[in-house]
């Protein structure tokens, strides 16, 4: 399979050659009067309140974790005073965190699912309760994933594509790790099961199937080589060393989108737009793109 990803090294140096934090000077002066000497000191606790210390609470779909804590450092370098306290985990994980009232600014999810069942314009069919979590206004579709095959490094199953991994599923001689069915991962997981008429259930029942909470616990399995095969997603398999063996196409489990919005409740919303505006710069797209993403 082609891609178009760069080597780590390359990785390291688009996230160091984005900017520096720039230091803030204070102006002294004699001062001939006590007049003078309150007018300076007032200029100067004016100056330190400019700059306000905001902690961005950020829930995201495990998928992202290397390369949001990257665009973050970059970030927190050219916006003193701004930190991010990062939540990583499957996306329904997460949504169900937010539904329960925890404190978070701006949710990215790994599919529109567990973003449309918080968003109150989404139809009652994806949103049956009426969920009121998200802005609306905010929500942007950010990137673009792929979903692929990948085995242990020396096997010798001979699984080298879709199609070969789905006549090993139904011989039920291999060992297969997917994403639990509310994580976005399985769901499309699920559909490629689907795509060749294979019974999940009856697969899991025989012991041919085993699962991950998360897309990192899929990718862990394969990389520790105690399955035979598991899906994950590109960027994934970059960040573990991992090399696909196959890509599953838009036919076989539709597009990986993953959606983005500030939640109506964020404690510091001004800075969770900010934020998520300079997720769509060019130079987050070059941390992006570079372990596999592409800007939608």
């Amino acid at each position: 399979m082609k891609t178009n990803l760069i080597s780590r090294r390359s990785f390291l140096s688009v996230v160091g050659a984005v900017g520096a934090a720039a230091a803030l000077t204070a102006c002294s002066g004699a001062a001939s009067s006590t007049a003078s000497s309150a007018a300076a000191s007032s200029e100067a606790a004016s100056s330190e309140a400019s700059v306000e210390s905001v902690e961005l609470i950020v829930f995201a779909a495990a998928s992202l974790t290397e390369t949001l804590n990257a665009i973050a450092e970059t970030y927190s370098a050219q916006n003193p005073g701004v930190t991010f306290r990062f939540n990583f985990d499957s996306s329904g994980t997460l949504k169900t965190q937010i539904q329960e009232g925890a404190d978070c600014d701006l949710f990215l999810s790994a599919g529109q699912k567990q973003m449309n069942q918080l968003d109150i314009t989404a139809s009652a069919d994806v949103n049956p309760d009426g969920l009121d979590f998200v802005d609306p206004a905010t929500r942007v579709d950010l990137l673009e994933n792929k979903v692929v095959l990948c085995v242990p490094e020396g096997s010798d199953k001979g699984i080298d594509s879709f199609d070969a991994l789905a006549e090993h599923l139904k011989a039920e001689d291999i060992l297969f790790c997917m994403g639990n069915s509310d994580v976005p991962v399985g769901q499309y997981t699920q559909k490629i099961l689907s795509y060749y008429s294979l019974d999940e259930a009856a697969l899991a029942a025989a012991g041919v199937i085993t699962y991950g909470s998360n897309v990192k616990e899929v990718t862990t399995q394969i990389s520790e080589g105690s399955v035979d095969a598991g899906v994950v997603y590109c960027t994934d398999a970059y960040s573990a060393g991992l090399a696909p063996v196959d890509e599953a196409t838009a036919e076989m489990c539709g597009q990986v989108i993953y959606p983005a919005a500030v939640l109506k409740a964020a404690p510091h919303p001004d800075a969770a737009v900010a934020f998520l505006a300079y997720l769509r710069t060019d130079a987050a797209a070059q941390v992006f793109e570079s372990v596999g993403f592409a800007a939608v």
